[in-house]
Order: structure tokens, then sequence, then C-alpha cells
């Protein structure tokens, strides 16, 4: 009777939550995947069965790669140079999770398609760049230069582009859902069919910008 009591509160207990882990390259989560028994995404994330950071960081440390929890809110990856950015994104790698980019020099770089969500970019200047359909929901980008940058249907759901310019920019269907735009400069910026619900405006200078 005891051991069939038991049996019955095993099944009844919840599992135990799975952890996500976000990695600075497609490869090392692919290889962090198979060390730690865990599952790979096809793209710089795994998930593992357990949260064990001893094991964890052994992985890592063989393959001299960095990590962070998932929706951690602090990065805790190191900072990524813009030639490594390159190299990678030439080579195919679009997954730049979580990336560290603060006071990065990416102007007129050509970034179609790149995932930059969560990503550092405070200060960075971005001034012509071709962002086009990039993924930059809750990216940290105060005070950047998006000056002349092309951010057509560009996802920046929850991003911080407090204090940030984006003047003259092409931000034509772009989703700007909960965006933080306050003191923001968008002088002449395109926004036909962009999405501006709940954006916070205060103090954001749109003159000459086009709405329609």
């Amino acid at each position: 009777m005891k051991n069939t009591s038991s049996i019955a509160l095993v099944n009844w207990l919840p599992p135990k939550p799975e952890t996500v882990l976000l990695c600075d390259s497609i490869a090392a989560a692919s290889e962090m995947a198979f060390m730690l028994n865990g599952e790979w995404d096809g793209c710089n994330s795994l998930v593992i069965p357990k949260s064990d950071k001893v094991a964890i960081e052994t992985a890592a440390g063989l393959l001299e790669t960095s990590w962070c929890y998932q929706n951690t809110s602090e990065a805790v990856l190191i900072r990524l140079t813009v030639d490594e950015l390159l190299r990678r994104y030439a080579t195919g790698d679009r997954f730049f999770v979580n990336a560290n980019l603060r006071c990065a020099q990416l102007g007129e770089l050509c970034l179609e398609n790149i995932d930059l969500s969560y990503a550092k970019l405070n200060l960075a200047n971005l001034s012509g760049a071709n962002l086009s359909r990039a993924n930059l929901v809750a990216a940290e980008m105060p005070a950047a230069n998006l000056s002349c940058s092309n951010l057509s249907r560009s996802h920046l759901v929850r991003a911080n582009l407090a204090g940030a310019n984006l003047s003259d920019a092409n931000l034509r269907g772009a989703d700007f859902t909960n965006t933080n735009l306050s003191n923001a400069n968008l002088n002449g910026a395109d926004l036909r069919g962009a999405n501006l619900e709940r954006v916070d405006l205060k103090k954001t200078c749109l003159d000459g910008a086009i709405f329609e």
C-alpha cells in the first residue's frame, strides 16, 4: 500500500521546469546540447532537463563559449566585436540574441533579417544601416544613432529607444508596440504602416514625420 501511495504521489507532482540557455553562437549551442544531454533548437539556444550550473560552466569552458539564461535581466555574454558579427553574418548566422554591442560602430552595414532581440545597443551607431525585417524585440537602444537607417518591417516590440536618433529613417511597416520612444528624434522619419500601439512618445520630436 505504501509503494502504491508513493507512486501515486510521484505521478501527481508536477514535472521539474526545464532550463533554457542562450549561447553566443549556433555551433556552441549545438555542442552544449550534446554535452549536457539537452535539446538544441537549431539556433543559438538549447533546453536542458535541469539547471546544473557547474556542468554548464564546464561545458562552456571546454567550448570556449559564453552563455546566459533565457530572459536574464543582465547579459553575461562577452562583448561581441563588429568583425565577429560580420564574419558570422557572412556565413549565414542571423541569431545574435542578447548580444552585447554597446557603442558598436555598425553604420552603413547590411544586416537584413538579423535577430538582435534583447541585444544591448546603447549608444551604438547604426546610421544608414539596413535592418529591414530585423528582430529587435526588447532590444536596449537608448541614445543609439539610427538616422537614415532602414528599419522597414522590423520588430521593435518593447524595445527601448529613449533618446535615439531616428531622423529620416525608413520605418515603414515596423512594429513599435509598447516601445519607448521618449525624447527620440523622428524628424522626417517614414512611419507609413507602422504599428505605434501603446508607444511612449513623451517629448518625441516628430517634425516632418510621414504617417500616410
